[in-house]
């Protein structure tokens, strides 16, 4: 008898179960349409018709999600810092930065942080807006900074006799570098998106390379 309660209990759980999945991808796919449509049309211009088009769901449907606009902009944010986070703590962290090539090294910092760029064309042309909320555009700068401090540490380990202002220096022009040849990498395809990353890498290593190679 107890054996059979578990196996109804378990039956009736499934249900449930299968809307809270269903519902979750939902919402990934109202913000994925969300951020297509900001980066489009701008924060100001947007409406949550709009994005209940781009996402086809009715606008019914959307306001069980979020209750405004200012929800999915709070909710991009969020799942944009934390993706940002995990593709900077997948290029840097448990690297020995005094162990491997330069070629190496560059394939372990670059190749994650360009996934998540190529990931999220919209959520980047989002943030970069001038007429998102300063809370939101505010929202990812904790993250830069600890970019910047990883870079910091890499050069550490791989010149130790830089001096620290010369690295903070050489840290914000390898991210401005980065930063500057991202539109090239995302908005090619194929192999030509290949060799534009290969670009990329090759003008990162031609200014690391009389330093830390």
């Amino acid at each position: 008898m107890e054996e059979r309660g578990v196996e109804e209990q378990g039956v009736e759980e499934r249900p449930p179960r299968r809307r809270q999945a269903r519902g979750e991808r939902r919402m990934e796919e109202i913000l994925t349409a969300a951020a297509e449509v900001f980066a489009k049309s701008g924060y100001e211009a947007a409406t949550t018709n709009a994005i209940a088009s781009a996402a086809g769901v009715s606008p019914g449907s959307l306001y069980q999600f979020f209750k405004n606009k200012e929800a999915i902009a709070q909710a991009l944010a969020d799942r944009f810092v934390t993706q940002m986070r995990t593709a900077h703590q997948e290029a840097f962290d448990g690297i020995d930065f005094a162990g491997v090539g330069l070629d190496d090294l560059l394939d372990r910092m670059v190749d994650p942080i360009v996934a998540f760029n190529i990931a999220n064309p919209g959520f980047k042309a989002l943030f970069a807006r001038p007429d998102m909320p300063p809370g939101l555009a505010e929202a990812a700068q904790p993250i830069q900074a600890a970019l910047l401090g990883r870079v910091e540490r890499m050069l550490a380990v791989r010149a130790p006799g830089i001096p620290a202002d010369d690295r903070v220096r050489m840290a914000r022009v390898l991210i401005q570098i980065f930063q500057a040849m991202v539109p090239l990498v995302t908005s090619a395809e194929g192999d030509e998106r290949a060799a534009a990353i290969a670009e990329l890498k090759k003008v990162l290593r031609g200014y690391l390379a009389p330093v830390v190679g």
